[in-house]
Protein backbone atom coordinates (compact mmCIF):
# COMPACT_ATOMS: atom_id res chain seq x y z
CA UNK A 1 0.00 0.00 0.00
CA UNK A 2 1.31 3.62 -1.27
CA UNK A 3 -0.25 6.76 0.57
CA UNK A 4 -0.47 9.62 -1.36
CA UNK A 5 -1.82 12.62 0.43
CA UNK A 6 -2.69 15.92 -1.76
CA UNK A 7 -1.97 18.81 0.93
CA UNK A 8 -1.38 22.74 0.94
CA UNK A 9 -0.81 25.20 3.56
CA UNK A 10 -3.30 26.99 1.94
CA UNK A 11 -7.29 26.48 1.10
CA UNK A 12 -8.59 27.07 -2.42
CA UNK A 13 -5.98 25.41 -4.75
CA UNK A 14 -7.53 22.89 -6.08
CA UNK A 15 -7.08 20.25 -3.57
CA UNK A 16 -9.52 18.46 -3.10
CA UNK A 17 -10.01 18.64 -7.23
CA UNK A 18 -7.05 16.79 -7.24
CA UNK A 19 -7.44 14.39 -4.42
CA UNK A 20 -10.83 13.03 -6.51
CA UNK A 21 -9.08 12.78 -9.76
CA UNK A 22 -5.99 11.15 -9.15
CA UNK A 23 -8.13 8.36 -6.56
CA UNK A 24 -10.08 8.15 -10.23
CA UNK A 25 -6.69 7.74 -12.48
CA UNK A 26 -5.29 5.26 -9.69
CA UNK A 27 -8.63 2.86 -9.92
CA UNK A 28 -9.56 3.23 -13.70
CA UNK A 29 -5.71 4.05 -15.29
CA UNK A 30 -4.02 2.06 -13.29
CA UNK A 31 -6.25 -0.59 -12.00
CA UNK A 32 -5.59 -0.27 -8.71
CA UNK A 33 -7.38 -1.13 -5.20
CA UNK A 34 -7.53 2.49 -4.01
CA UNK A 35 -8.92 4.47 -1.15
CA UNK A 36 -9.95 8.15 -0.90
CA UNK A 37 -9.84 9.33 2.98
CA UNK A 38 -11.11 12.24 3.30
CA UNK A 39 -10.11 14.23 6.43
CA UNK A 40 -11.29 17.68 5.74
CA UNK A 41 -14.41 18.70 7.84
CA UNK A 42 -15.97 20.60 4.81
CA UNK A 43 -16.26 17.04 3.73
CA UNK A 44 -16.18 18.36 -0.55
CA UNK A 45 -14.15 15.43 -2.08
CA UNK A 46 -16.69 13.07 0.36
CA UNK A 47 -19.61 15.52 -1.76
CA UNK A 48 -17.94 15.06 -5.19
CA UNK A 49 -18.01 11.25 -4.94
CA UNK A 50 -22.18 11.58 -4.68
CA UNK A 51 -22.14 11.39 -0.59
CA UNK A 52 -23.42 13.11 1.90
CA UNK A 53 -22.93 12.60 5.74
CA UNK A 54 -26.46 10.99 8.32
CA UNK A 55 -27.47 13.30 10.45
CA UNK A 56 -25.55 11.39 13.20
CA UNK A 57 -21.62 11.82 12.34
CA UNK A 58 -19.62 9.23 12.09
CA UNK A 59 -16.13 10.48 10.90
CA UNK A 60 -14.74 11.53 14.12
CA UNK A 61 -15.59 7.92 15.83
CA UNK A 62 -12.90 6.42 13.68
CA UNK A 63 -10.52 8.35 15.68
CA UNK A 64 -11.66 9.05 19.07
CA UNK A 65 -13.67 5.23 19.58
CA UNK A 66 -11.58 3.10 17.56
CA UNK A 67 -13.51 2.12 15.07
CA UNK A 68 -13.09 -0.30 12.38
CA UNK A 69 -12.53 1.71 9.22
CA UNK A 70 -14.87 -1.23 7.50
CA UNK A 71 -17.67 0.15 9.45
CA UNK A 72 -17.03 3.29 7.28
CA UNK A 73 -16.02 2.10 4.23
CA UNK A 74 -17.93 3.14 0.90
CA UNK A 75 -18.27 2.24 -2.12
CA UNK A 76 -18.35 4.76 -4.55
CA UNK A 77 -20.08 3.58 -8.08
CA UNK A 78 -16.78 3.77 -9.50
CA UNK A 79 -14.66 0.03 -9.87
CA UNK A 80 -11.74 -0.35 -7.32
CA UNK A 81 -12.78 3.21 -5.71
CA UNK A 82 -13.97 3.39 -2.04
CA UNK A 83 -14.58 6.17 0.44
CA UNK A 84 -13.89 7.06 3.44
CA UNK A 85 -16.33 9.96 3.67
CA UNK A 86 -15.64 12.99 6.59
CA UNK A 87 -18.52 14.85 7.65
CA UNK A 88 -18.63 17.88 10.15
CA UNK A 89 -17.39 15.95 13.02
CA UNK A 90 -13.94 16.35 11.92
CA UNK A 91 -13.56 19.83 12.94
CA UNK A 92 -12.49 18.20 16.79
CA UNK A 93 -9.73 15.97 14.73
CA UNK A 94 -6.89 18.21 15.91
CA UNK A 95 -8.30 18.19 19.73
CA UNK A 96 -8.56 14.48 19.55
CA UNK A 97 -4.93 13.71 18.20
CA UNK A 98 -3.49 16.15 21.12
CA UNK A 99 -5.58 14.34 23.82
CA UNK A 100 -4.55 11.01 22.73
CA UNK A 101 -0.95 11.86 22.50
CA UNK A 102 -0.28 9.27 20.05
CA UNK A 103 1.70 10.75 17.17
CA UNK A 104 0.94 7.96 15.11
CA UNK A 105 -2.73 7.08 15.41
CA UNK A 106 -3.33 7.84 11.87
CA UNK A 107 -0.42 5.96 10.83
CA UNK A 108 -1.92 2.92 12.44
CA UNK A 109 -5.33 3.31 10.74
CA UNK A 110 -3.92 3.37 7.96
CA UNK A 111 -1.98 -0.69 8.47
CA UNK A 112 -5.71 -1.59 9.34
CA UNK A 113 -6.46 -1.00 5.88
CA UNK A 114 -3.06 -2.40 4.00
CA UNK A 115 -4.47 -5.44 2.92
CA UNK A 116 -7.51 -4.33 1.01
CA UNK A 117 -6.15 -1.62 -0.72
CA UNK A 118 -2.90 -0.77 -3.53
CA UNK A 119 -2.79 3.44 -3.29
CA UNK A 120 -4.69 5.39 -0.70
CA UNK A 121 -5.37 8.73 -1.43
CA UNK A 122 -5.71 11.51 1.27
CA UNK A 123 -7.33 14.50 1.10
CA UNK A 124 -5.90 17.00 3.89
CA UNK A 125 -7.53 19.96 5.05
CA UNK A 126 -4.82 23.27 4.62
CA UNK A 127 -2.47 24.46 7.71
CA UNK A 128 0.21 22.73 9.76
CA UNK A 129 -2.07 21.03 12.33
CA UNK A 130 -1.50 18.48 14.49
CA UNK A 131 -4.25 16.47 11.68
CA UNK A 132 -1.03 17.68 9.15
CA UNK A 133 1.72 16.28 11.72
CA UNK A 134 0.27 12.82 11.34
CA UNK A 135 -0.50 13.02 7.52
CA UNK A 136 3.26 13.50 7.52
CA UNK A 137 4.32 10.79 9.19
CA UNK A 138 1.54 8.32 7.72
CA UNK A 139 2.60 9.13 4.09
CA UNK A 140 4.80 8.14 1.18
CA UNK A 141 3.80 10.87 -1.00
CA UNK A 142 2.93 14.49 -0.43
CA UNK A 143 1.88 16.26 -3.12
CA UNK A 144 0.98 20.19 -2.98
CA UNK A 145 -1.04 21.82 -5.60
CA UNK A 146 0.36 25.61 -6.10
CA UNK A 147 -1.15 28.12 -8.42
CA UNK A 148 1.30 30.73 -9.97
CA UNK A 149 1.03 33.39 -7.73
CA UNK A 150 3.55 34.18 -5.50
CA UNK A 151 1.73 33.72 -1.97
CA UNK A 152 0.57 30.24 -3.54
CA UNK A 153 4.96 29.31 -4.25
CA UNK A 154 5.68 30.82 -0.67
CA UNK A 155 3.16 28.39 1.41
CA UNK A 156 4.86 25.48 -0.74
CA UNK A 157 8.16 26.89 0.35
CA UNK A 158 7.05 26.63 4.01
CA UNK A 159 5.64 23.06 3.90
CA UNK A 160 9.05 22.26 2.08
CA UNK A 161 10.95 23.73 4.84
CA UNK A 162 8.73 22.02 7.83
CA UNK A 163 9.00 18.54 6.36
CA UNK A 164 12.64 19.11 6.18
CA UNK A 165 12.67 20.68 9.89
CA UNK A 166 10.25 18.59 11.80
CA UNK A 167 10.58 15.71 9.96
CA UNK A 168 14.07 15.40 8.43
CA UNK A 169 13.07 15.28 5.03
CA UNK A 170 11.82 11.81 5.40
CA UNK A 171 8.43 12.16 2.66
CA UNK A 172 8.72 13.11 -0.99
CA UNK A 173 7.06 16.49 -1.80
CA UNK A 174 5.63 16.86 -5.49
CA UNK A 175 4.66 20.05 -6.13
CA UNK A 176 1.96 20.57 -9.12
CA UNK A 177 1.15 23.67 -10.41
CA UNK A 178 -2.96 24.36 -10.74
CA UNK A 179 -5.37 26.66 -12.09
CA UNK A 180 -2.72 27.45 -15.32
CA UNK A 181 -3.79 29.90 -17.29
CA UNK A 182 -0.89 30.60 -19.60
CA UNK A 183 -2.96 34.13 -20.88
CA UNK A 184 -1.34 35.41 -17.76
CA UNK A 185 2.22 36.94 -17.42
CA UNK A 186 2.62 35.42 -13.75
CA UNK A 187 1.60 32.20 -14.73
CA UNK A 188 3.27 32.04 -18.04
CA UNK A 189 6.71 33.11 -15.57
CA UNK A 190 6.28 30.82 -12.76
CA UNK A 191 6.05 27.92 -15.12
CA UNK A 192 9.31 28.72 -17.05
CA UNK A 193 10.98 29.36 -13.82
CA UNK A 194 9.85 25.68 -12.65
CA UNK A 195 9.84 23.96 -15.42
CA UNK A 196 10.11 20.31 -14.35
CA UNK A 197 6.72 21.25 -11.99
CA UNK A 198 3.85 19.01 -13.83
CA UNK A 199 0.52 21.60 -14.27
CA UNK A 200 -2.75 21.39 -14.16
CA UNK A 201 -5.27 23.93 -16.43
CA UNK A 202 -7.78 26.39 -15.59
CA UNK A 203 -10.67 24.27 -17.32
CA UNK A 204 -14.27 24.53 -16.92
CA UNK A 205 -14.70 20.79 -17.08
CA UNK A 206 -13.06 20.78 -13.30
CA UNK A 207 -15.34 23.43 -12.77
CA UNK A 208 -17.97 20.92 -13.56
CA UNK A 209 -16.97 18.30 -11.27
CA UNK A 210 -19.12 20.12 -8.94
CA UNK A 211 -22.39 19.85 -10.78
CA UNK A 212 -22.03 16.10 -11.79
CA UNK A 213 -20.42 15.34 -8.87
CA UNK A 214 -17.76 13.01 -10.44
CA UNK A 215 -14.32 12.59 -11.38
CA UNK A 216 -13.57 14.89 -14.56
CA UNK A 217 -12.35 11.37 -16.27
CA UNK A 218 -16.16 9.88 -15.94
CA UNK A 219 -17.46 12.97 -18.02
CA UNK A 220 -14.89 14.67 -19.89
CA UNK A 221 -12.23 12.02 -20.07
CA UNK A 222 -10.93 14.06 -23.60
CA UNK A 223 -10.44 17.03 -22.09
CA UNK A 224 -7.52 18.86 -21.18
CA UNK A 225 -8.05 19.11 -17.58
CA UNK A 226 -8.92 15.34 -17.24
CA UNK A 227 -5.52 14.47 -19.55
CA UNK A 228 -3.42 16.90 -17.25
CA UNK A 229 -4.87 14.65 -14.71
CA UNK A 230 -3.92 10.90 -16.12
CA UNK A 231 -0.65 12.81 -16.82
CA UNK A 232 0.21 13.94 -13.67
CA UNK A 233 -0.97 10.39 -12.22
CA UNK A 234 1.62 8.53 -14.79
CA UNK A 235 4.02 10.35 -12.84
CA UNK A 236 3.11 9.42 -9.48
CA UNK A 237 3.21 6.03 -9.94
CA UNK A 238 6.63 6.73 -11.43
CA UNK A 239 7.28 8.11 -8.24
CA UNK A 240 5.73 4.86 -6.35
CA UNK A 241 8.25 2.70 -8.25
CA UNK A 242 11.07 4.52 -7.76
CA UNK A 243 10.59 4.85 -3.91
CA UNK A 244 9.66 0.85 -3.88
CA UNK A 245 13.07 0.36 -5.33
CA UNK A 246 14.79 1.89 -2.56
CA UNK A 247 13.12 -0.41 -0.07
Amino acid sequence: MTVIAVYSLKGGVGKTSFAVNLAWSSATQSARQTLLWDLDPQWAASYLLGHVPEPREKAHRLFAKDMNPDDVLLATGIDRLDLLPSDNSLRKLDQTFFAMGKKKKLANLMQTLASGYERVILDCPPGITETSEQMMRASDIILVPVIPSPLSQRAFEEVALHLTAMHNGRVPILPVFSMVDRRRTLHREALAANPKWPAIPMASAVEQMAVKRAPIGTFARTSPGAQAFETLWAGVERKIRQIEKKK
